[in-house]
């Protein structure tokens, strides 16, 4: 598959390179926001640790701040500036699952933004399995942000034109890797006293997440 970008006030699609990425981290450092694809929606990237950007997104997607931002983690050094531990619990279902559409709970750091725990002292954690979506958090060197490329109360992007179509040019970058799967999310798991515990049902069933714990 290849990957195009479309940038903010561009006149078209051109093909996605080293310039395209160095150009892509640049805006995320400053504070920018990048739309990109991911192996299940659309997703909006910003830097975690900038409150400022956090909450250029939180406008954008016209999202309550009650509601935690889930983040993508391309390294376990990169997952550990998120979480505070990896439980032992999720060993099992890293080595599984990861990369891929489950989502894991975590202690979160007592160093991240409000806005990106919602005040809740965790942080959902996953690994993506789309190929650009590892090539942009290497090129940025840490984790991103991954909340899905749609207004709140709007369908999730499956494409760039959707994207588009949403956000209009209040978006810096969009890389464009055609049609995602969409249809359903991550999954998303906690843990309690030494139990999973299911969240969000999405594209892994919950029995098979048991069973690769051993539960």
């Amino acid at each position: 598959m290849q990957d195009y970008r479309y940038g903010k006030g561009g006149t078209g699609y051109q093909p996605c390179s080293m310039a395209d990425l160095k150009k892509a981290v640049a805006l995320l450092k400053k504070g920018g926001v990048v739309a990109f694809p991911t192996e299940t929606y659309y997703g909006l990237a910003v830097d975690p640790y900038n409150p400022l950007a956090l909450n250029l997104l939180f406008t954008l997607k016209q999202r309550d701040t009650a509601k935690p931002i889930l983040t993508l983690a391309d390294s376990r050094e990169s997952l550990l500036s998120l979480a505070q531990e990896i439980p032992a619990l999720y060993e099992p279902l890293m080595k599984t699952f990861w990369p891929g559409p489950l989502t894991l709970i975590f202690q979160a750091r007592l160093n991240l933004p409000a806005l990106l725990t919602a005040n809740t002292s965790t942080i959902g954690v996953r690994q993506s399995s789309h190929p650009f979506a590892r090539q942009l958090l290497r090129a940025f060197g840490g984790p991103l942000t991954a909340t899905s490329a749609n207004i709140s109360g709007k369908a999730a992007a499956t494409d760039a034109y959707q994207v588009r179509a949403q956000f209009g040019s209040r978006i810096d970058m969009i890389f464009d890797g055609g049609t995602t799967p969409g249809n359903l999310g991550s999954t998303i798991v906690r843990h309690e006293e030494g139990e999973l515990l299911l969240v969000r049902q999405g594209i892994i069933p919950f029995g098979d997440i048991l069973e690769a714990a051993g539960r």
